[in-house]
Order: structure tokens, then C-alpha cells, then sequence
């Protein structure tokens, strides 16, 4: 188990960082210059505009959640440190807070789509991300 708590404005260059690296990892089909050209966006407008929790040990920050609202905004874990229960404990602790929450998911990246079916999670749509031209699915959540 990792210690969950609130980010701070300190921590958004170490979330960057592995918001990029599991980017990359994950959406093989989207070119890494897409996601290396928004880097500074995701550091001074995205993350400072969600509401951050970090899973974290003494030593390191393995990944975070970035929530809007009911809105799973971002979910990643640092590459080296995934399939280890981070992921698992950081959405279970968005699902406390939460009464219900929505997400979308590229249909290409199917580690994630199992991880929120496992999570509880169905897929209630289809669109397409426009800035990536890629299929995704909009997936809900709701306490039962």
C-alpha cells in the first residue's frame, strides 16, 4: 500500500514527467511528439486546474489521479511501477469520494479498458478525440 494525499503545485513536475513516459507507453498509436508537445500544458493548466492525489511511498511518487468534478481527467502510473496495485488503489480512492465517475479511454489501449472494467466501469459510449483523431470510449462508474 502507498500513501494517498492531496498534490501540491510542488509535485507537478514529477507528475509531468510520469504522465509522459506512461503516455508514450500506453499510446503507442499516437505519435510521442504529441504528448511531448503538451507537456507544458498538462504541467500550468491541466494539473493546476483538477483536483490531484499522488500515491507515493518515503521516497518516490509512483502515479496520480487528476480528477474535474466526476470526471477521471488523468490516471497513470510511472511505467517501472505498473501492474503492482497503484493504478487499482488510487481509483478505489477516487470511488470513496466519488458517487459516480466518467472517463474516456482510447479503444486502441486495451491494458486500460480491462483496468476499468475490472474497476467497475462500462462503456456508456463512443466518440472520437479530435485532437488525436483516435476512437475512444466514454466509460462510467456508479456507487452501487
Amino acid at each position: 500500500m502507498y500513501e494517498i494525499r492531496k498534490a501540491t503545485s510542488n509535485d507537478f513536475n514529477e507528475l509531468t514527467r510520469i504522465w509522459l513516459q506512461a503516455s508514450i507507453k500506453a499510446h503507442h498509436f499516437i505519435p510521442a511528439s504529441y504528448w511531448e508537445s503538451n507537456t507544458t500544458k498538462m504541467q500550468e493548466i491541466y494539473l493546476p486546474m483538477s483536483e490531484v492525489y499522488i500515491a507515493e511511498d518515503a521516497i518516490n511518487i509512483y502515479g496520480f489521479i487528476a480528477l474535474v468534478e466526476d470526471t477521471v481527467a488523468a490516471i497513470f502510473v510511472s511505467p517501472e511501477h505498473q501492474a503492482k496495485g497503484i493504478g487499482k488503489q488510487l481509483i478505489s480512492y477516487a470511488q470513496e469520494m466519488r458517487s459516480r465517475l466518467e472517463l474516456n479511454v482510447y479503444q486502441e489501449n486495451k491494458n486500460s479498458i480491462k483496468f476499468y472494467l475490472a474497476s467497475g466501469f462500462r462503456i456508456i459510449n463512443e466518440g472520437l478525440d479530435t485532437a488525436t483523431n483516435a476512437k475512444e470510449y466514454v466509460m462510467l462508474w456508479e456507487k452501487s
